[in-house]
């Protein structure tokens, strides 16, 4: 039952080439960075991101994506990241982009097995319709293009489907877990992460402070142990170093 695993490096170690990984994080807050460092040095490339964003430049899965290792993101936003764009915009990066609300519940119904569901989210637009540009050739036209989806009516009004997303792995950051992976997120860090951790088939969390089982308030827990395969301790420096994607201060 003791899940922990004493480097991030060990942690990553099994994720292959052409690996899905669904990761934690909102901007810079709730990010695993130690992971993604670890995964970065690991070599691991095509991998496909399931992510909130990806990351700022030089930040977060921007390392990993300015390293040319990332080939598909599915995201709900893509700002503040110039690489990004380039690399979106000249054909080498595959999006699929997704209302947030959306992301959000087809990574928990992945992890609930629940195949698909109907929003009423992106009706009428593209989202449903098809032709969103998921890929862009090196002439700028679309080389590829989002797939028409289902639409039913129910009650009176439309939903689209949605499929549920799974991945191979997934990345996390928690700021207290146990030797059982239980995890506890703090305020806006909690954001994507139990969410991701739900859908990976393999979830390794980075936690800040590790306790021992039974420490933990059940009614506390913000995602059980059975989601969790890998618990890697950060030292007190790695837990300290949280970035600030937007620093505003009063006069």
């Amino acid at each position: 039952m003791d899940k922990t695993v004493p480097t991030a490096a060990e942690a990553v170690a099994d994720i292959g080439d052409g690996a899905s990984l669904a990761v934690g994080g909102f901007g810079l807050s709730g990010v695993p960075d130690v992971l993604i460092d670890a995964l970065h040095g690991q070599g691991a490339s095509r991998l496909s991101v399931v992510s909130n964003n990806c990351g700022v430049d030089g930040g977060g899965l921007g390392i990993l994506l300015a390293a040319g290792r990332i080939v598909r993101v599915t995201g709900s936003y893509v700002g503040n990241n110039k690489e990004f764009a380039r690399r979106y915009l000249s054909g080498e990066l595959e999006l699929e982009l997704t209302p947030q609300g959306t992301l959000s519940e087809r990574l928990r119904a992945g992890g609930a097995g629940i195949p698909a569901f109907f929003t009423p989210a992106g009706v009428g637009t593209q989202v449903a319709e098809g032709g969103l540009p998921w890929r862009y050739g090196p002439d700028g036209t679309v080389a590829v293009g989002s797939p028409p989806k289902q639409v039913r009516e129910f009650d009176g009004a439309d939903y689209v489907m949605e499929r549920a997303i799974t991945t191979d792995f997934a990345l996390v950051r928690a700021a207290v877990g146990d030797r059982h992976g239980n995890l506890v997120f703090h305020r806006a860090a909690r954001n994507f992460n139990p969410l991701a951790a739900m859908a990976g088939r393999v979830t390794l969390a980075e936690v800040e402070q590790l306790v021992e089982p039974g420490e933990l308030d059940p009614d506390s827990i913000h995602v059980p142990g059975v989601f969790v395969q890998r618990v890697v301790e950060l030292t007190p420096q790695q837990a300290a170093a949280k970035k600030i994607e937007k620093r505003t201060v009063r006069d």
